[in-house]
This record gives structure tokens, sequence and C-alpha cells, in this order.
């Protein structure tokens, strides 16, 4: 097996190999001693970042450079979650607040052609910054829909109500970044947007029946070109009572069958309130359900050490499609 997976994939093999399969955030401003073993042993997929750990243009490069370094790999991936509006970890360098997702939304219903020129800058720059501190996934764009009982949680960082045009922007987000040497992922698969509580806090439960969420809110995730795409914390009542889409094998079966989903699916935070089981249990089942990558934000050491114990090496799916996402850096 180990001759056939050299011969696919040669160098890039030997260098992969012994990955697990989940993503780490880390503490502050600088990799700690204790972080930098932990990345040396436990090699997650890949790193994410928040405002806690950028302090400067300088330091961040020097720190995602380091983290390259750890692992011999230029292209290792380096995730941040910056969308724009309020979700700006990068706001010590740029503004971004009236730039929500509702923002262009709004400009796409009225002005088609200002909406093409605004939003190819506001991504052109982003990403710009983006390569600059050596970071190569964002994840964006929120495909949820924006009902008038949404949580807060998604407010405005939603494109509007309109399924068309929320699939629209989404395909032209992620094209333009592509563009621009960043990937990105789609968020938060199979919708987020009828859960009326904030999933940070609470776990969310949808009753709307499975044929509308199938026809609304689903429909907006179908055939994006995305490589990456992060679940919703959010139980679907009328499809499993019991799980939220994370730890729901019916819910990731729709996601690969009806929405045709076909690269790798990572879980939303999973140090979110709404997951109910511990951090141990929170992996296990999110890769039970058939999630590709664990996502852990939170830099706190000895759940990172719970979730990288409890994930497993990469297979040869998540080798091929990382295989894929490094075509979009070069």
């Amino acid at each position: 097996m180990k001759a056939k997976k050299n011969t696919i994939f040669g160098n890039y093999y030997l260098m992969m190999k012994n990955r697990r399969s989940f993503i780490t955030g880390l503490k502050s401003t600088k990799i700690s001693s204790k972080e930098r073993k932990f990345l040396k042993k436990y090699k997650p997929w890949g790193v994410i970042l928040f405002s806690r750990n950028i302090k400067s243009l300088n330091q961040i490069k020097e720190m995602t450079d380091e983290i390259k370094k750890i692992f011999n790999d230029k292209k290792y991936p380096i995730l941040i979650d910056h969308e724009g509006g309020s979700i700006n970890r990068l706001k010590k360098f740029i503004i971004t607040s009236p730039f929500t997702g509702e923002f262009f939304g709004n400009l796409f219903r009225k002005n088609l052609k200002k909406f093409d020129i605004y939003f190819k800058i506001f991504i052109k720059q982003n990403a710009s910054l983006l390569n600059t501190i050596g970071v190569n996934i964002n994840t964006v764009p929120v495909l949820d829909i924006k009902y008038n009982n949404s949580s807060k949680v998604i407010n405005d960082r939603s494109y509007g109500n309109n399924i068309k045009i929320i699939s629209k922007i989404g395909n032209f987000c992620i094209k333009e970044f592509h563009k621009n040497n960043i990937a990105t992922v789609v968020k938060h698969i199979p919708g987020h947007g009828l859960a009326k509580v904030d999933s940070h806090k609470y776990t969310p439960v949808v009753k709307k029946k499975t044929n509308f969420l199938i026809k609304n809110d689903f429909k907006c995730f179908n055939n994006k070109k995305s490589l990456f795409a992060m679940t919703a914390h959010v139980i679907y009542d009328d499809i499993d009572q019991s799980f939220t889409a994370t730890h729901s094998k019916k819910i990731i079966n729709i996601i690969r069958k009806k929405i045709k989903f076909k690269n790798i699916i990572m879980t939303d935070d999973i140090s979110m309130k709404s997951l109910k089981f511990s951090i141990k249990e929170n992996t296990i089942q999110s890769f039970k359900a058939g999630c590709n990558l664990v996502l852990h934000c939170n830099g706190n050491y000895s759940e990172m050490l719970t979730v990288a114990k409890n994930s497993p090496i990469i297979d040869d799916f998540i080798m091929k499609k990382t295989s894929q996402f490094h075509k979009i850096l070069s």
C-alpha cells in the first residue's frame, strides 16, 4: 500500500504522511515551546488563526513562516476566519465594517456592474493581505439564508434571503479568492439561517420539513467548487432529532448525495456549546458521522491534546484533496 501511495503522490506523500485529521488553534502571538512540540508530535492537518494571534504584520508573518518550517511545507494549510463586516481578524490592518455580506447582497440586487467591481476589489485586497501574512485558506463565503427571526449570529453576515443570489455570490466569491491564490470554506453547511439561537452558546433546533430545507437552505450549497465546507452545529429535527449536522450521519449523507458536495467536510469549532458531549466525544462523533477534518479553535492545550489523540491519520481522500488545494496556491 505504501509503495502504491508513493507512486501516486511521490515526494508529496512523504511530506504529508502521518499528519492527523484535525485543525488546531494556537494560544497567542508566539508559538510556545509546548505548542511547537505538539505540532511536531501530533502533526495537525492545518492551523487556524484568530485576532489573539495577530499583533503586527511582521509578527504574524514570522509566526506563519515558523509553522510552515516546522512541517517543511511552504503550502501548509493556515486558515483564518475573515469574512468582512464585523468578522475581521485583521482589524489592526484593514477596515471591513461597511463591507458585510448584506452590503454585497444588496449591491448585487441594485447594481450588478457596481457589485462586480466592488466585490472583486474587496476580495483582491483581502487576499493580498492574507498572502502577505502567510495565510492560504479563508473561511468564506457564508451561504446561510437570512430570515426575519434568524439568530443574530448570522444577521448581516448573510447575502440575504434570495437563494439564487446567495448561490451566485458564493460562486463569485470562491472563484475570485481562487484567482488570488486563497482557498475557501463554504459555511455553515447545510444551512444555519433558520437557527433561532447562537450555536456558540446553545443548540439550535430547526423544525422545518426536509423538503423545505432541500429546496431552500440546503440549495444555497449545491454544486459549490470550494474545496472545503464547514458544518453547522444545528439539529434538523425532521431528519435527525438526536444530533447536529456535525455529528449526524444522515445529514452528512444529504450533504454528499443531495447537495453533492464532494470535497473536504470540516466541522465548525468543536468547543462550541451547541455540542453537548466532551471534547473527546465531540471529536470521535464527528469522524463517525463522516466529517473529514475536526476544527478546534480556542488554543486550550489540554483540549488540543484530546483532539489530537482522537483524530486519525489523514486518508487518501484528504491527501488527494490537499493536493488539489496546493494547485490553488501555485
